[in-house]
């Protein structure tokens, strides 16, 4: 059945949940008050990683031991702004429990695993059929630790990613190097990844893919949205900030931070917060490297886009608005020149940027419908994997939308599960 359906949001879940609605043959509104892919978005920001091994969750166990030095330490990779303690109380102690237990993670990780596996295949196809398959290029990823030594003291890690599917090449010193010589002498060993991708400019990705959405007969509507208008139970319209309401059998949330606030107006309490990240560019890089990496001591993605060498990474637990602390940018910086001693940093070459991840407490997005309102349905809360896991979140919107049994289940997405 033909439905109109507003899709609220225009990031990497929101085009290619559109994309994957038109391809059912609805009609479908794009409603987002920014240009898509611009830096408003956390898909502009991100690692640009396409990566099936991206199922380790934040919190593992043990992790409240470090809570005190999150709070104390204001530039470590993870902090919390301790004036900010009152409002993230409820969401810590839920991101903490959800880490708490080996069970508990292994279940995550599996719901992770399953809007992964297949992502780099995914964005394949969709890249070339948004014209230009050299969006994503599928060249591995590669973690670099000191040594083994560091490694194995991952061990929770890898056997996560084991169990899921994801499979690596162990390189020593030697074949560390031979495989990517920009990298620094102090990294000795290397686990890399094959089949892992990367996006060489996400933001001008959302907004090819966004272009290409309306090409195939979606309506992109310039707006802020507000609110829903029901009658007795049926969702009737969206409502539009400035503007008329935008009729609609179905929406479709997927607002990135500003979700929670929609889910709301739907009925719904989503524990969901600002895990604010970073990136800093150096742009026309005297150092390439060819694989992105992660060094273990830095804990960043280093990627090389169509704009420059993108470090990225960082968490920070504040309150939505707050200023950004550029400070953490300048721990990539300096993260960044001990990775590829041969990068020369001219500070007038370095961009940096901030953005909000929307972040549950368990590390699962929330994809499903409304417990309030039948006819709104949910996407988003992807944290750290939004880019990798838009296509597959956009096929399962279109799965529910549609009444087909979905490619996987979606109870642990459940907006239900708070």
């Amino acid at each position: 059945m033909t439905r109109r359906i507003v899709v609220i949001g225009a990031g990497i879940v929101g085009v290619s949940t559109a994309i994957e609605l038109l391809r059912d043959g609805h009609d479908v509104t794009i409603v987002e008050p920014e240009a898509p892919g611009g830096q408003q978005a956390a898909s502009f920001g991100n690692g640009a990683w396409i990566s099936p091994s991206s199922v380790v969750p934040m919190s593992m166990p043990g992790l409240w031991r470090k809570v005190p030095g999150f709070l104390s330490d204001p530039l470590g990779p993870l902090t919390i702004r301790w004036t900010q303690l009152p409002h993230l109380a409820d969401w810590l102690a839920r991101f903490v429990r959800a880490g708490s237990t080996v069970p508990r993670v292994e279940r995550t990780a599996r719901a992770l695993s399953a809007l992964l596996c297949d992502a780099p295949a995914r964005h394949a196809r969709l890249s070339a059929e948004a014209g230009d398959p050299d969006w994503v290029r599928n060249e591995g990823l590669l973690y670099v630790y000191p040594d083994r030594a560091a490694f194995e003291a991952e061990a929770l890690a890898w056997r996560l990613r084991r169990e899921n599917g994801v499979e690596w090449v162990e390189l020593d010193r030697g074949e560390l190097h031979d495989l990517e010589p920009t990298i620094g002498p102090r990294y000795t060993f290397g686990a890399f990844v094959r089949a892992g991708a990367h996006c060489i400019d996400p933001g001008g990705y959302v907004a090819a893919l966004a272009r290409h959405a309306a090409e195939r007969g979606a309506r992109l509507v310039p707006a802020r949205a507000t609110g829903f208008a029901q009658d007795g139970g049926q969702l009737k319209a969206v409502r539009v900030e400035g503007g008329p309401d935008i009729p609609c059998e179905r929406a479709v949330i997927a607002a990135g931070i500003n979700s929670r606030a929609l889910a709301r107006k739907a009925g719904d309490h989503i524990p969901m917060v600002s895990e604010r990240g970073y990136h800093v560019e150096v742009t026309n890089p005297t150092v390439r490297p060819r694989i992105p990496s992660m060094p273990s001591d830095g804990k960043m993605g280093n990627t090389l886009t169509r704009t420059g060498l993108r470090a990225s990474g960082q968490v920070e637990l504040t309150r939505l608005g707050a200023p950004p602390n550029w400070k953490r940018a300048d721990i990539l910086l300096e993260n960044l020149a001990k990775t590829f001693p041969g990068l020369a940093i001219d500070p007038e070459s370095v961009t940096r940027w901030m953005g909000n991840r929307p972040s549950t407490p368990d590390g699962l997005p929330v994809i499903g419908t409304s417990s309030k309102a039948p006819g709104v349905i949910y996407a988003f809360g992807h944290g750290h994997v939004g880019l990798a896991s838009g296509p597959k979140t956009g096929a399962l919107v279109a799965d529910v939308v549609a009444g087909r049994m979905p490619q996987v289940p979606l109870e642990p997405y459940s907006p239900t599960r708070f």
